[in-house]
């Protein structure tokens, strides 16, 4: 692969993670990458190793995770914030990557977890990609 499409693949995975909420689909991505769709998508999975559609899901997902633990907004409010826009496909997802639904995480108890720094949270909190969560313990 050559390196200015690299470089350009980083700064899409960059979009991605600043504009998670905005409405995302892989031609506008491509687009921002100076790619066609099909490039874009082969390239992405090969530099990154997943498609562009996982890593996007998955960094909604890890927001989606710190909204329900605030415990201010519904499963629905989470869901529309974050960029989703079927409660559904949301539900799906979220519990393929978490293993369990968005209403049994906001439900469940999070006040171990506020004495760890927020750069530990993100890496001990984050979703498993690939519909591979098992309950683990983990939060």
């Amino acid at each position: 692969m050559a390196l200015s499409d690299l470089v350009r693949l980083r700064q899409v995975r960059d979009l991605m993670d600043r504009e998670y909420a905005r409405p995302l689909d892989v031609a506008a991505l491509a687009r921002a990458a100076l790619m066609s769709p099909g490039h874009f998508s082969r390239s992405f999975r090969a530099a990154f190793g997943e498609t562009p559609y996982s890593y996007l899901m998955t960094r909604r997902i890890e927001r989606a995770k710190a909204l329900l633990r605030r415990g201010d907004m519904t499963v629905t409010e989470v869901c529309m914030a974050v960029g989703c826009t079927s409660l559904g496909s949301f539900s799906t997802r979220f519990t393929e990557l978490v293993g369990e639904s968005p209403s049994a995480y906001r439900a469940r108890d999070h006040g171990d977890g506020a004495a760890i720094p927020a750069c530990v949270a993100k890496l001990y909190t984050r979703p498993v990609r690939n519909g591979e969560a098992r309950h683990t313990g983990r939060p």
